[in-house]
């Protein structure tokens, strides 16, 4: 995580009514109720049919980590959720202890039904507030929101020799990024020098403008090295944002940490953004599979040389789940 530079404390009034609107946004959408969204589900029941709905193939650690509950509660809610038949298990990989988690059809029913309901809930309210401060407010929420996440733990930022996904620039990642680009498109791609270029240096600009808005970078390092990497590079004015620098070691694929790099994305970018779109080449079927996995769809396809060699280049597009599609 990126830091910020130490700051007088916000004196006790603004605390005092950040509490308030807190404790007012809980009870109006809400979550003291003993279910939500018009469904019979609690409250973490229905945050996990829209996780899993968002990140299909999540595993049980990382959806109990994304939504703060512990091992048993996190277990309880997927074994109901799996009894009502809304949620299927599958064996991920070669890890037989390890499962990946997708809803059902009827699951999906519901996510959308859940979708349609929110997002009445949000559009009325925000008919109440004048377009122009609209935006300030999604800005400030998504201001407040990652300062709460920050402060969940006394020092986010991992040391450089963490292991995990992190996320921010750290030193030696664009190196380490465009050496994994270079290895992997030359030895099944046969491209050169001009891409390897093309990624150092394009990835060089990008890292210079984080934190930004609507711009992030995820790592997965281990030993203090790079091995997998996504980023998101969007533009709030226009809505849209553009997935980059998706790369994973050969030794880790297969591993998962592709699709859990994909689903930080994938929240980040639905948070903040109606549409998503990435450019690839015809061949690259892995990638393919998981982006579409993810809700991307083929929009585009043309010869090329943007990469530095002749190539089918493809343009996938992914619309924020209950966006308008026009």
């Amino acid at each position: 995580m990126q830091t910020m530079d130490a700051s007088p404390l916000p004196q006790d009034t603004t605390i005092q009514e950040l509490r308030e609107f807190s404790r007012k946004l809980v009870r109006e959408l809400g979550f003291m109720r003993a279910t939500l969204a018009d469904t019979d589900l609690a409250p973490s029941a229905v945050h996990a049919i829209l996780e899993i709905g968002a990140a299909p193939g999540i595993n049980a650690r990382d959806l109990g980590h994304l939504l703060k509950l512990d091992k048993s509660n996190t277990s309880r809610q997927l074994a109901r959720l799996e009894a009502d038949g809304l949620l299927r298990r599958q064996a991920a990989g070669d890890d037989g202890r390890s499962s990946s988690l997708y809803l059902t059809p009827p699951g999906q029913a519901l996510r959308e039904k859940i979708d349609r309901y929110a997002t009445a809930q949000v559009s009325d309210a925000l008919r109440r507030i004048v377009p122009a401060d609209q935006q300030a407010l999604v800005r400030a929420l998504a201001q407040y929101g990652e300062a709460l996440a920050q402060g969940a733990g006394a020092d986010t930022t991992p040391p450089a020799t963490a292991s995990g996904i992190q996320e921010g620039y750290r030193p030696g990642c664009i190196g380490d990024i465009a050496g994994l680009h270079a290895r992997f498109y030359s030895d099944h791609w046969r491209f050169g020098l001009f891409f390897e270029k093309k990624v150092a240096t394009e990835l060089a600009a990008f890292a210079e403008t984080l934190p930004g808005d609507g711009k992030a970078l995820w790592l997965h390092v281990e030993n203090g090295r790079t091995l997998a990497s996504l980023a998101i590079d969007g533009n709030p004015a226009a809505g849209i944002a553009h997935l980059r620098w998706f790369i994973v070691d050969d030794a880790l694929r297969g591993t998962g940490i592709g699709r859990r790099l994909m689903s930080h994305a994938m929240r980040f970018v639905d948070s903040r953004f109606q549409e998503t779109y990435l450019w690839t080449f015809k061949g690259l079927d892995a990638a393919r599979h998981l982006y579409e996995s993810f809700g991307f769809r083929l929009a585009q396809e043309s010869e090329g040389e943007q990469w530095g060699a002749r190539v089918t280049e493809q343009r996938f597009r992914r619309l924020r789940p209950g966006a308008d599609p026009g």
